[in-house]
């Protein structure tokens, strides 16, 4: 768990309104089925696989695979440069991205992606930080960082998540 009070704080508020927003049918389904900010941090460690939904230029919906990490309560995950997800969204930054775990765990999330390091131009603030974390995880060598790979993080405007057994996915984190 890498996030402050504050990044909690505001996890909590973003699941507690998406919620309440939601369709009856959605709550009906989640409201005694879902984690707390805290309790979702707990359990989004390492990478997790995202199923990432772009839209093309055509507007047709794109599902793919991408690595996701979920750090200081937003999720991050990269592609290749060259990839057509890149070029998604590059022109049409909006995205929604799904963990799932068999019936255990699904965490669905709407919003805008920032690119983090892009080719041309400033760097996140914090892509130093991020960028250390990801040779951690991936090696040093994995890439060439600057050339190979984007990396994005996912600013949410919507986020639930359905957990029928929190306890059991804490004690298995």
């Amino acid at each position: 768990m890498r996030e402050t009070p504050e990044e909690l704080t505001t996890l909590q508020a973003l699941l507690d309104a998406s919620l309440s927003r939601s369709t009856a049918h959605l709550r009906s389904i989640v409201v005694e089925r879902t984690m707390t900010a805290e309790q979702l941090t707990q359990v989004l460690t390492g990478m997790c696989t995202l199923a990432l939904s772009t839209v093309t230029a055509k507007s047709e919906p794109r599902i793919s695979g991408a690595d996701g990490h979920f750090l200081h309560g937003r999720w991050h995950f990269g592609t290749a440069r060259n990839a057509a997800k890149a070029r998604h969204l590059a022109a049409r930054p909006a995205a929604s991205v799904a963990h799932l775990r068999g019936e255990d765990l699904g965490v669905f999330t709407h919003g805008t992606v920032e690119i983090l390091n892009p080719r041309d131009g400033e760097p996140a603030a914090d892509w130093p930080y991020l960028l250390g974390y990801f040779k951690d995880f991936y090696g040093a060598d994995a890439f060439d960082w600057d050339n190979d790979v984007v990396y994005y993080r996912l600013h949410p405007h919507w986020m639930t998540v359905y957990a029928p057994d929190v306890d059991k996915l804490i004690a298995t984190s």
